[in-house]
């Protein structure tokens, strides 16, 4: 057996699920941060918000330069050199005392960490080495991945947070995400290059900004990152604030991991057999209705959990039908470039979802206009699903993925 025989599709796969699973599962603890750091650090929510804020908005602009690295060079390479970035920032973070400084390291180098190792690259890789027919459910099983460590890494956030205080807890998170390292080894060889198309990069972009389609998937995902964000970063304080324990705030995003992990799973599945858009609508018109139900509950740790539960389920249910749309309509040559891009919408609703959140409670000391925004961008995003157009481009048709 030769030294590339052993990266199959299947190793590939199960990498990235891992890689996954340590990125997100490690980005996801931000929210149980918030609370200890201010308090014991003296800033206001604004200033945490705003540093996680950056990571989110770096995060979304280095994705399609990590992207189109991935495409040209391979993902080994790029994820391997994120993953230091990603150490760097969550060892800087924990030793960062003022607000500066943990912009620099919980925004900008975390933010240029999570880019490289998290859907542009890993998505792109695994979408190039899987067949059109299982592409959908594929990455339906790879976002799974992420959602997997949103559910096992917050308890160990937690528990490292409760035994060690949150510095000691940031360095050891950091260690758990220099696995990744090593890892990257298992995407070195497993890029083939796609058939070329006879396009360049900059024809490949001109190409997706002519498209309505493309712009469409963009500010749909814009909806996407705002809501996760929000609720991924201050989901927990809202819970605190309302009474409620630390615990049941941790416990209520890890739920949202797990129930994502089915989520992931069904919508993948789905969007193999039927329309991609459609299900996108669907997922969208949802949101705006649990979080409606939410917002007019009485709040308890069962109505949280069980928003938690429908929330997770929708949670990360976009990103298979979103990445699998952008390879159906233009191809594989591009995808984790293109991917990059669509991503970057996405992030641009999490820098203000992240900050926003943060800034309405400092001056409202409430979180209900920013609950009000999200259900209200959740029809933005339902409006924006139904048009687009699925079918492939016709240089596309002609050479199919």
């Amino acid at each position: 057996m030769t030294s590339k025989n052993w990266r199959t599709p299947l190793v590939i796969l199960i990498v990235g699920c891992i890689v996954l699973t340590l990125s997100m599962g490690v980005r996801h603890t931000a929210g149980l941060f918030l609370q200890p750091m201010t308090a014991d650090l003296g800033w206001n929510r604004e200033t945490f918000s705003f540093a996680i804020a950056i990571q989110n908005l770096v995060w979304g602009l280095a994705s399609p330069f990590a992207g189109a690295l991935a495409d040209r060079h391979g993902a080994g390479r790029t994820v391997f050199g994120a993953a230091v970035l990603y150490v760097l920032g969550l060892v800087l973070m924990a030793h960062a005392s003022t607000p500066l400084a943990f912009d620099l390291s919980a925004g900008v180098l975390i933010g240029l960490g999570l880019s490289g190792t998290t859907f542009a690259v890993i998505m792109g890789v695994i979408g190039r080495h899987t067949t059109p027919a299982r592409r959908s459910l594929v990455l339906g099983i790879a976002s799974a991945g992420g959602s997997f460590g949103q559910f096992a890494v917050l308890p160990i956030g937690q528990m490292l947070i409760s035994a060690y205080g949150w510095q000691s807890a940031l360095v050891l998170l950091a260690a758990g995400v220099g696995l990744i390292a090593p890892l990257a080894w298992a995407l070195a060889d497993g890029y083939q290059p796609a058939a070329s198309t006879g396009q360049s990069v900059g024809e490949a972009l001109r190409e997706a900004g002519g498209e309505r389609s493309f712009h469409y998937l963009f500010w749909g995902y814009f909806v996407c990152g705002f809501q996760t964000a929000f609720i991924m970063l201050h989901l927990p304080a809202y819970l605190v604030d309302g009474g409620l324990t630390a615990n049941v705030g941790m416990t209520a995003v890890a739920l949202i991991g797990l129930f994502n992990i089915l989520g992931s799973f069904v919508f993948g599945w789905g969007g193999g057999r039927t329309s991609k858009k459609n299900l996108l609508a669907l997922i969208y018109g949802l949101r705006a209705v649990a979080i409606l139900i939410f917002m007019l509950v009485p709040l308890t740790t069962a109505t949280a959990w069980i928003f938690a539960a429908v929330m997770g389920f929708l949670w990360l249910a976009t990103v298979p039908l979103t990445n699998g749309l952008v390879a159906q309509i233009f191809g594989l040559r591009y995808l984790s470039m293109l991917g990059g891009v669509v991503f970057l919408g996405h992030q641009l609703g999490s820098f203000l979802g992240a900050w926003l959140g943060g800034r309405i409670f400092d001056e409202t000391g409430s979180y209900a206009l920013a609950w009000g925004i999200a259900i209200g961008l959740s029809l933005v995003a339902t409006a924006c699903s139904w048009p687009i157009n699925e079918k492939p481009l016709a240089r596309v048709a002609e050479n199919p993925a």
